[in-house]
């Protein structure tokens, strides 16, 4: 199995792992936190799509699809490219608002689909591109591509948890 391969499996994973979080959660439910400072359901799988989406938007040197679509208004936000949830704090978290839990799938899902078919179109090589200089080392594309795997799929394990505390009240 290639790298391709391997990233391709991973990451087309994710979106029955997002759908089974939220499935059937009402709105009330999807902005529910399951104790005081913790994040809900919708907060987190709008969060790892938002990761994803940045990420992948800018090695592909384009528009965020949260930007350029009609995602933002429909989770009670604006569409600002550089708001991933990323330091967000009790206000930001619940400010999160998403009409139901199919916006959710689906923008995730719009979101994965560019990545699998940017994914499809690697070669080996690209894979070590330099994407970013901010650190040292410097990241890679694989290094990126893997750690925005890495958050979706913290994230993915965290809604399905706080899902069960919400059912089971």
């Amino acid at each position: 199995m290639d790298v391709n391969d391997l990233l391709t499996d991973a990451y087309g994973r994710l979106p029955d792992l997002v759908e089974s979080a939220v499935d059937g959660l009402s709105p009330e439910q999807l902005r529910q936190a399951p104790a005081a400072g913790a994040n809900p359901v919708g907060w987190l799988v709008w969060h790892l799509t938002r990761i994803q989406d940045q990420g992948v938007a800018d090695v592909l040197g384009e528009e965020q699809l949260w930007v350029g679509g009609d995602w933002a208004g429909r989770c009670g936000l604006t569409a600002h490219p550089g708001d991933t949830g990323f330091g967000h704090g009790p206000a930001q978290i619940a400010a999160v608002q998403p009409e139901d839990g199919r916006v959710l799938v689906d923008y995730h899902r719009a979101v994965v689909d560019r990545t699998l078919a940017y994914l499809r179109g690697l070669r080996p090589a690209d894979f070590d591109r330099v994407v970013d200089e901010n650190w040292d080392p410097p990241v890679t594309l694989g290094v990126r591509l893997v750690s925005v795997l890495h958050d979706d799929l913290q994230h993915v394990g965290q809604a399905a948890y706080v899902r069960g505390l919400i059912q089971r009240g």
